[in-house]
């Protein structure tokens, strides 16, 4: 009896293991697959007719004929990224798998771009998906038509996907974008980061495993096949020459200079584009771009995000998330009128939880001080140092309340505006510094490039989440979804990462409310092809939007020959620009006929949520343009601040669709006798954004801060699209004006 007994609880032993392993690793279920473009390119006349109505708003303005405004988005995942397929799960609110076929047919019929890129992150793509998303592209450019004037140019890239632990071993993300599409022409795998977040990222427990299983049942068992066979794809080695690596191995770089050297060896033309810089859900506090101008790679770094769906990088605000010390040492500065620390806030919620329990004022003083300490010390993970404080009660701390969509946990030295302030002194005769183009694009993580032509749909069309079921919450526990305990703490407690996935470590709720629908780049071409457009981009003649498809074209006036955005140009007097500018269309509700003819009406519901680019006539007033300037440094100790004039000028607009013409000259150049850089901004009227003008529902008091939230995010109704007003804008790229000394 007792034998039987033992061999019975062998074999339940054996077939719960079993069970856990077929689970976990997803042994019955499929990897995600990159499906099959459709077949149908986009109507001659639908290109015809856009081309039309910018040729007159061109001739409206008195812009030049000789090249075309076309636009795109070079930063879309689809669900061959690990974080992708993670936020389109059941569990996370998402709408399932989004592989790169649909952003190929989305991009061509839903949004009706010029062309795109994909980007999904390295650090988790296998050979095999690599090969596939190779295959897509070529699939979508197989369907674009005549290669000399096609419907849609897809460009072959990925995400090096670096986070550091902190400011001195972060160098945050970049996509790299590569030209052909050939096999002479692609590098034989992406190269990922290597860091100390990108090993732990794509591991989950196997209790995790199983709960993604039970869940999400068959999308969480495919998502375990994925993680299985991500995490089966060794590292290449270290001493073996580029040429002669294996192909099934995973390539990677540890620092931005070792990917540049990387992508010089293989000899394929490339471009590297910074982007989220100023996000700091997953940048440290005190991260400063200073440290990478020295290894910065001016042929290859050429552009930089300033705008995508997880907010607007650009701005250099005068306050800073934490002080730095000449060591390095962090210290937590005090609020000032328009902005709230959130290591202050850490201290101030610990001071008000210890006197509510009757403590001595005098240890709850020095209980705040700790607050703040441990705050700073886990850095993107300080608000993990008070347990059972809810999202809600930090209010607005850590956010650019006066930004235009900003970036959530905004980081001021990592900004757009900071990068081209700043300069490398290493060589005096020669400071060294940032010389970018400026593009917006969507980081959209449901295979949908150029989502911002409708704010709708938010759950799909942004990276925002919301509740499918009105009474669940939204569930991430892969995420840092949650602060669990009893009762808010009076007393902070230092941050311990023992056991917790990398990932654990983002405050995901409130950064929720922060999400947008994208950005767009736009190119000045001299045509719709593949060179054509990747010229301009080279010319840095490129501008960024928030979505909208303003027309921008920003000058310098030299006689009769103008010198067009993204160049640098050396003079000693004083220098003279004019912006054109033209405002996007108003979209008719739904999708034209001819995307419906070619996908059909399911799947237009399915990957358009039936809602298509579908402009009317009528174009959206521009009310002011915005002129920038900046001063880069002539030494280092120079403060940066007094550096970045923002707006220099502003000059209004007749606000009646008609577009804006402005000029204006710089009076101060010859007799101030530096370097200087301009851009300008176009402005749209106030329209209703996702995640607008207030993501997190503030009330404000009389002196203008934020005393209680309303957050729209994760936990709102998916069917709740957010929306608070906003001004959709344009930026162009800088015109760098060097003194002729």
């Amino acid at each position: 009896m007792v034998r039987w007994i033992a061999i019975a609880v062998a074999v339940a032993a054996l077939g719960i293991f079993l069970f856990v392993q077929a689970a976990s690793r997803g042994w019955f279920a499929e990897r995600e697959q990159a499906g099959t473009v459709a077949e149908v390119a986009r109507s001659e006349r639908v290109a015809e007719a856009y081309a039309a109505d910018q040729s007159l708003a061109r001739e409206i303005l008195g812009a030049p004929e000789a090249k075309q405004v076309l636009f795109g988005d070079f930063h879309v995942h689809t669900t061959f990224s690990f974080d992708a397929f993670m936020m389109n799960l059941p569990m996370a609110g998402g709408g399932g798998s989004y592989p790169p076929a649909d952003a190929c047919d989305f991009a061509r019929h839903c949004s009706a771009l010029d062309f795109w890129s994909i980007n999904d992150h390295a650090e988790t793509l296998t050979p095999d998906m690599w090969a596939q998303t190779v295959e897509s592209v070529r699939q979508c450019n197989d369907v674009a038509g005549d290669p000399s004037n096609p419907d849609l140019v897809t460009y072959l890239g990925w995400e090096w996907s670096h986070i550091g632990t902190t400011p001195r071993n972060h160098y945050g993300h970049k996509n790299v974008v590569l030209l052909g599409t050939d096999d002479e022409d692609i590098i034989p795998r992406p190269i990922a980061a290597r860091s100390a977040t990108s090993s732990a990222a794509v591991g989950p427990s196997v209790i995790q495993r199983l709960g993604l299983a039970a869940m999400n049942g068959r999308r969480g068992m495919e998502f375990n096949k994925t993680i299985t066979s991500m995490l089966d794809v060794p590292s290449c080695p270290d001493n073996v020459p580029l040429h002669k690596l294996p192909l099934d191995c995973r390539e990677s770089a540890a620092t931005p200079e070792t990917l540049f050297a990387k992508l010089n060896e293989y000899g394929v033309p490339s471009i590297v584009i910074p982007h989220g810089t100023a996000w700091g859900l997953y940048t440290p506090a005190g991260s400063d771009w200073r440290k990478q101008l020295r290894g910065h790679d001016p042929g290859l770094e050429t552009l930089v995000e300033v705008y995508s769906g997880h907010g607007n990088s650009e701005q250099l605000p005068s306050w800073r998330e934490v002080g730095i010390g000449r060591k390095g040492s962090l210290s937590c500065p005090e609020p000032t009128p328009d902005y709230l620390p959130s290591c202050w806030r850490a201290g101030q919620l610990v001071e008000a939880a210890c006197l509510e329990n009757d403590n001595d004022a005098d240890e709850c003083s020095d209980r705040a001080a700790s607050a703040r300490r441990n705050y700073l010390n886990a850095y993107q993970a300080g608000w993990k140092t008070l347990p059972g404080h809810e999202p809600d009660a930090w209010l607005d701390a850590g956010q650019y309340r006066s930004g235009f969509q900003p970036a959530f946990n905004y980081r001021p030295r990592s900004s757009v505006q900071y990068m081209l302030a700043i300069r490398d002194f290493e060589n005096p005769a020669e400071p060294k510094g940032f010389n970018f183009g400026f593009i917006g694009s969507s980081d959209i993580h449901s295979a949908r490039p150029g989502t911002g032509y409708k704010e709708m749909h938010r759950g799909e069309f942004s990276d925002g989440r919301g509740a499918r079921d009105p009474d669940a919450e939204v569930s991430a526990p892969m995420f840092g979804s949650s602060n669990d305990a009893d009762e808010p703490v009076d007393q902070s407690v230092p941050y311990d990462s023992t056991g917790e996935s990398p990932l654990q470590l983002f405050e995901i709720e409130r950064a929720s409310a922060y999400f947008a629908t994208g950005g767009l780049v736009a190119v000045h071409s001299t045509g719709r092809d593949r060179q054509s457009i990747w010229d301009a981009l080279e010319r840095k003649e490129v501008y960024a939007t928030s979505g909208r498809r303003t027309l921008l074209w920003f000058d310098m006036i030299n006689g009769e020959k103008s010198i067009p955005m993204g160049s640098t140009t050396i003079r000693s007097t004083m220098p003279r620009f004019r912006v054109r500018a033209s405002g996007s269309f108003e979209q008719k509700p739904g999708c034209p006929d001819d995307t419906v003819a070619a996908l059909g009406q399911e799947r237009v519901d399915h990957i358009c949520q039936g809602e298509c680019y579908f402009p009317s006539d009528e174009r959206r007033p521009i009310t002011r343009i915005e002129v920038v300037r900046i001063r880069p440094q002539i030494h280092e100790d120079e403060d940066v601040n007094r550096l970045v004039e923002d707006p220099w000028r502003v000059f209004p607009c007749p606000n009646d669709g008609g577009g804006c013409v402005v000029e204006f000259a710089d009076p101060e150049f010859a007799s101030k006798g530096r370097d200087t850089v301009y851009y300008a901004r176009a402005i749209e009227a106030d329209a209703p954004l996702i995640h607008g003008s207030n993501p997190l529902g503030c009330t404000f008091d009389d002196e203008g801060n934020c005393v209680a939230v309303s957050p729209c995010g994760a936990d709102a109704p998916l069917d709740d699209d957010c929306l608070s007003p906003g001004e959709p804008r344009a930026w162009s790229s800088p015109i760098y004006v060097n003194f002729d000394l």
